[in-house]
């Protein structure tokens, strides 16, 4: 008896760490209006989205700019799991991951920072919904990009500063775990960069997020959104000889601009999450 249930108990195990048979990246066509490009996700099984990129000042967005594909994926993949970490999963309503890159003959260029939103009907955004989303290096490890979160039915929004491979996943993890980890992260990202930064620029960033921190660990909330905030105005003020702030198709300089808002903006929506305990409208 117990060879049996270790059998079948192996057998479950190996269905959730495999990939789901017959799934394959899908190519997305985009269309480019100006400055924003969107694509229709159609795959298997009536799962469909709307993927939309706005750019702040770009350079070579045309239709062969970025490589787009859509993939479903298995909700138990524990690899998968394994990226995303303790706590956050992939819904199995939408079990999308979308990779978008640059294509070899890309000039694709922009400055700053993107937003991008995927709109889905397959998934409901219920009070307090831990959907949230994510945003990954190719293989590597999901980190919390959402700067925003809508209905109808769930429109997952955020700004980032490069590309590579996004889904939508939730996050059951305790709200007050995940702003530690983002004023790290963005401490992280100042610490990592701030060589490339001008260095008065660079002590006034330090002071508003110490300050937000401070915030924060006394909870004072509003103070706290404001200050992160303001950290993000002024990174986007001092964007371009104080900071780097451009990104470039194959190559280039650290966009580090864009780095440091798109960590501002997810951590302010955190914030503001847990202050309304509810997303922002």
């Amino acid at each position: 008896m117990k060879s049996r249930i270790s059998t079948v108990l192996f057998s479950v195990l190996l269905l959730f760490a495999s990939p789901m048979p017959g799934f394959a990246e899908t190519p997305l066509v985009p269309t480019i209006s100006g400055s924003e490009l969107t694509a229709r996700i159609d795959l298997a099984g009536g799962i469909a989205a709307d993927l939309t990129i706005t750019f702040e000042n770009v350079v070579g967005l045309n239709p062969g700019a970025l490589a787009l594909t859509a993939t479903t994926v298995n909700p138990g993949d524990l690899g998968l799991l394994a990226r995303l970490g303790s706590g956050v999963s992939i819904p199995a309503g939408f079990p999308v991951v979308v990779r978008i890159e640059p294509t070899a003959s890309s000039a694709l260029s922009f400055e700053g920072v993107y937003n991008l939103s995927l709109y889905t009907h397959n998934l409901t955004l219920g009070a307090n919904s831990p959907l949230r989303l994510y945003r990954a290096p190719a293989g590597g490890a999901f980190s919390d990009m959402t700067g925003y979160l809508q209905a109808g039915s769930v429109r997952a929004g955020g700004s980032g500063p490069g590309f590579s491979e996004f889904l939508i996943a939730a996050d059951t993890r305790a709200v007050d775990s995940v702003i530690v980890g983002k004023f790290d992260a963005l401490q992280n990202h100042l610490n990592a960069n701030v060589g490339a930064v001008s260095p008065a620029v660079a002590a006034d960033l330090q002071q508003r997020l110490n300050q937000a921190r401070a915030a924060y660990n006394t909870g004072a909330l509003a103070a706290a959104i404001d200050t992160v905030a303001a950290f993000g105005e002024e990174v986007k003020k001092q964007s371009g000889a104080a900071i780097p702030n451009v990104w470039r198709a194959n190559g280039g300089p650290t966009n580090v601009a864009g780095i440091l808002r798109s960590a501002a903006d997810t951590l302010k929506y955190s914030l503001v999450f847990k202050s309304n305990l509810t997303p922002l409208p």
